[in-house]
C-alpha cells in the first residue's frame, strides 16, 4: 500500500471490530485527542458514465465522519465511513492520526496490509461472481 490516500481508502472499507480494537489500543499512546467533527449525514456519490466520459451523481449515500487533532500538534486523523456508525469513524480517525504521528505507525501499517489484501481478495470473488452471470448475445 502506497500513499496517504490509498490508507484512509483501507481503513475505510476494514471491518469495524478489528478497525475499533487496534484504535482501543493506539489511543493512550496518542494522549487526549481534539474532536474536531464527530457527525452523520448524507453525501452525493459521484460517478462517471464512461460512455461519454462526463461524472453526475448517482444519489445520497449516509456517512459518518470524524475528525480529530493531536494538542499542541499539526497532526490531525480523519475518518469517513459508509453508514452512521460514528463509533468506527472515530476508529479510522485514531489510527489515521496515529500513523501520521508515527506512534504506533507500524501496527497501523501492518493492520491496512492485511485489510488492503482481504478486501482485494474479496473484490476479486464479487468480480468473480459478477463474470459468472455474464450473458453472450450474437447479433443479427
Amino acid at each position: 500500500m502506497t500513499g496517504h490516500a490509498a490508507l484512509l481508502e483501507t481503513l475505510a472499507r476494514a471491518a469495524p471490530g478489528p478497525l475499533k480494537a487496534l484504535a482501543s489500543e493506539l489511543l493512550p499512546a496518542l494522549g487526549a485527542v481534539e474532536v474536531i467533527a464527530s457527525r452523520s449525514g448524507l453525501v452525493m456519490a459521484p460517478m462517471r458514465d464512461t460512455a461519454q466520459g462526463t461524472n453526475f451523481h448517482l444519489g445520497e449515500v449516509l456517512v459518518a465522519e470524524a475528525h480529530i487533532r493531536l494538542p499542541g500538534t499539526a497532526t490531525e486523523g480523519y475518518g469517513l465511513i459508509i453508514g452512521m456508525d460514528l463509533e468506527q469513524a472515530m476508529a479510522m480517525a485514531v489510527l489515521d492520526a496515529a500513523y501520521q504521528a508515527g506512534r504506533g505507525a507500524d501496527a497501523v501499517a501492518r493492520f491496512a496490509a492485511t485489510e488492503a489484501r482481504a478486501q482485494a481478495d474479496a473484490d476479486t470473488e464479487t468480480l468473480r461472481r459478477i463474470e459468472a452471470t455474464r450473458v453472450e448475445m450474437e447479433t443479427f
